[in-house]
Protein backbone atom coordinates (compact mmCIF):
# COMPACT_ATOMS: atom_id res chain seq x y z
CA UNK A 1 0.00 0.00 0.00
CA UNK A 2 1.46 3.38 -0.82
CA UNK A 3 1.88 6.02 1.97
CA UNK A 4 -0.15 8.91 2.00
CA UNK A 5 1.11 12.32 2.77
CA UNK A 6 -0.66 15.45 3.75
CA UNK A 7 0.00 19.42 2.95
CA UNK A 8 0.57 21.85 5.28
CA UNK A 9 0.35 25.48 5.14
CA UNK A 10 2.63 26.80 7.19
CA UNK A 11 3.83 30.64 8.04
CA UNK A 12 6.90 31.14 9.34
CA UNK A 13 7.92 33.79 11.97
CA UNK A 14 11.77 33.87 12.53
CA UNK A 15 13.22 35.85 15.51
CA UNK A 16 10.48 35.03 17.82
CA UNK A 17 10.36 35.41 21.52
CA UNK A 18 9.48 31.71 21.50
CA UNK A 19 9.41 28.86 20.00
CA UNK A 20 5.91 27.74 19.00
CA UNK A 21 3.27 25.65 16.90
CA UNK A 22 -0.11 27.39 16.48
CA UNK A 23 -2.69 26.44 14.09
CA UNK A 24 -5.12 29.29 12.85
CA UNK A 25 -7.61 28.23 10.67
CA UNK A 26 -6.20 26.28 7.82
CA UNK A 27 -2.68 27.31 8.53
CA UNK A 28 0.25 26.78 11.03
CA UNK A 29 2.66 29.64 12.20
CA UNK A 30 5.39 28.31 13.50
CA UNK A 31 7.24 31.22 15.87
CA UNK A 32 11.08 30.04 15.84
CA UNK A 33 13.56 31.99 18.17
CA UNK A 34 16.59 31.66 15.56
CA UNK A 35 16.95 33.83 12.94
CA UNK A 36 16.20 32.65 8.96
CA UNK A 37 20.36 32.54 8.08
CA UNK A 38 21.75 29.34 6.42
CA UNK A 39 18.44 27.74 6.76
CA UNK A 40 18.52 27.89 10.51
CA UNK A 41 14.90 28.64 10.91
CA UNK A 42 13.67 25.87 8.36
CA UNK A 43 15.82 23.39 9.85
CA UNK A 44 14.02 24.52 13.50
CA UNK A 45 10.49 24.99 12.09
CA UNK A 46 10.87 21.08 10.43
CA UNK A 47 11.87 19.93 14.28
CA UNK A 48 8.60 21.85 15.92
CA UNK A 49 6.71 20.54 13.36
CA UNK A 50 8.17 17.27 14.41
CA UNK A 51 7.46 17.38 18.00
CA UNK A 52 4.17 19.14 17.06
CA UNK A 53 2.62 15.97 14.97
CA UNK A 54 4.83 13.80 16.73
CA UNK A 55 6.18 12.06 13.61
CA UNK A 56 9.89 11.90 12.63
CA UNK A 57 11.51 15.04 11.60
CA UNK A 58 12.10 12.92 8.30
CA UNK A 59 8.94 12.98 7.11
CA UNK A 60 8.69 16.51 6.93
CA UNK A 61 9.65 18.31 3.27
CA UNK A 62 9.40 21.90 2.20
CA UNK A 63 7.78 21.76 -1.12
CA UNK A 64 7.30 25.49 -1.76
CA UNK A 65 8.82 28.69 -0.41
CA UNK A 66 12.07 27.31 0.61
CA UNK A 67 13.04 31.02 1.09
CA UNK A 68 9.43 32.50 2.05
CA UNK A 69 7.95 33.00 5.15
CA UNK A 70 4.81 31.29 3.18
CA UNK A 71 5.78 27.62 2.43
CA UNK A 72 4.05 24.21 1.69
CA UNK A 73 5.20 21.39 3.58
CA UNK A 74 4.46 17.64 3.03
CA UNK A 75 4.40 15.38 6.01
CA UNK A 76 4.25 11.42 4.75
CA UNK A 77 2.18 9.21 6.37
CA UNK A 78 2.65 5.57 6.93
Amino acid sequence: MKNNAILLRVKVKPNAKKNEVIKKEDVYIVNVTVSPIDGKANERMLELLSEYFNEPKSNFKILHGLTSKNKIIELKGN
